[in-house]
């Protein structure tokens, strides 16, 4: 039987995905003690399988790569997207990586981060759901949970992360959660498949016992309703379409699995890929307030990391590199704080500032959402200023796949970078037109 949680410790983490338990690996390992409370059971399923190489920077600060590459998870050389009617390619080692990004079972790789965590000094304790928490002491706030038996109880601490993901557990609290107000407002409806092909780099498809010899890629393709991916793993395809709340406005777990399986049937090349592979039952899931940002999400007793405190578009596979920019950041300013009490609430302003630049420029790029809900656009130019130029041509590269290049662009001309960034041109070389021959 899993014992309680303390009565008290130094930092609360609700929420055991790669944000909380990276944040309780950098604290642990600074010798703070941290607990982490996770509403499931792991390992759980989860959404977001495509991982871009820049995790790695991260996952080797937390010592957690070795594991990692120990796992196997299936390594992939880039992307192909079909966007209106247009194909092309991008490769991460065209750009200078030479590690590849993965495709990963969510549930195994939050797992393995999970016991990574506890091994580092995290406690960790599952089926506890947080409920709320109390700020009336702001050294001393009480975290409210109830237990699998539905047993009520608290946790005293200093600071509190929220990384609850979707839910957004104190931008709910405090009201400070907002659904992006935007003509792309979309939901997001994914199921999984066995033996589908997959699309390797060599725009052919390909069956999965042909994945060490030829390379796969992420699939995005644009179509009226929306957009759709698929994602080759191990063992099934994930497959998801994102689509206007209104193709699915009232339709129950039933009718939503009869529109995701019509769609999968009849799309273009996606119908390809699934032509010898059966949908597994019960595997639908339905997300529907699908982009949202919380104009609140530091002070100077808590932190709100990933997607508890926005989640913009998945079309750049940003969200788990997210995760842990945010953690690190999050972590860093606690141990700050930790060392300067007196200093908390600066430390936990720059912090916020941070991850804003990073949703802001993500919001923009994905949405073009200049001067809108919020944005702060001297956030996304100072970002831009200081990003690798590397870096930065990827993002080009991977905006102009998806017609979302002349948003780029606006950004690049607000930050004062565009007339002396040649990585246009680049980009549109490595991301020429072409035929997939699937």
């Amino acid at each position: 039987m899993q014992k309680k949680p303390p009565k008290s410790t130094d930092v609360v983490i609700i929420g055991a995905g790669p944000a909380g338990t990276s944040a309780a690996t950098h604290l642990a390992k600074a010798g703070i003690n941290v607990v982490i409370l996770e509403k499931a059971q792991f390992p759980r399923p989860q959404v977001g399988e495509s991982l871009i190489p820049h995790f790695w920077k991260f996952t080797d600060v937390l010592g957690v790569s070795e594991a990692i590459e120990a796992e196997g998870f299936i390594a992939k050389a880039g992307g192909i997207s079909v966007w209106n009617g247009k194909t092309r390619q991008i490769l991460f080692s065209d750009f200078g990586y030479t590690r590849a990004g993965l495709h990963v079972e969510r549930d195994i790789f939050d797992h393995l981060l999970l016991k990574h965590s506890e091994r580092s000094g995290a406690m960790v304790y599952q089926q506890i759901n947080v409920q709320k928490v109390d700020f009336s002491q702001p050294n001393n706030l009480g975290v409210y949970f109830s237990d699998q038996e539905n047993k009520k109880g608290i946790i005293r601490c200093a600071y509190v992360i929220d990384a609850t993901g979707h839910r957004s557990l104190l931008a709910r609290q405090f009201n400070t959660r907002h659904l992006i107000n935007s003509k792309k407002n979309f939901l997001a409806l994914w199921g999984y498949f066995k033996n589908s092909r997959y699309a390797g780099a060599d725009y052919k498809s390909h069956t999965i016992d042909s994945i060490k010899k030829n390379r796969p890629v992420t699939f995005v393709m644009s179509y009226k309703e929306g957009w759709l991916w698929h994602i080759i793993l191990r063992n099934t395809a994930s497959v998801g379409l994102i689509i206007h709340p209104t193709h699915t406005k009232n339709f129950n777990k039933h009718q939503r699995e009869i529109f995701f399986k019509q769609h999968c049937q009849s799309l273009p090349h996606l119908k390809d890929l699934l032509s010898n592979a059966h949908f597994i039952e019960n595997s639908i899931t339905h997300r529907p307030d699908y982009s949202y940002y919380s104009t609140q999400i530091c002070a100077e007793n808590y932190y709100s990391i990933g997607d508890a405190a926005a989640f913009i578009d998945p079309i750049f596979s940003h969200g788990v590199q997210n995760a842990f920019y945010n953690a690190a950041l999050a972590s860093l300013a606690i141990k700050e704080s930790f060392k300067n009490p007196s200093k908390r609430q600066r430390y936990s302003q720059l912090c916020a500032s941070r991850m804003q630049q990073y949703y802001n420029f993500s919001r923009a790029l994905s949405l073009g959402d200049l001067g809108h809900n919020s944005l702060h656009q001297n956030l996304v130019r100072s970002l831009m200023k200081t990003m690798p130029a590397l870096e930065l041509e990827l993002m080009l590269a991977a905006a102009h796949t998806t017609n979302r290049s002349e948003n780029f662009k606006k950004l690049a001309m607000e930050a004062g970078i565009w007339k002396n960034f040649i990585a246009q041109s680049q980009g549109e070389q490595l991301t020429q037109p072409t035929q997939l021959n699937f």
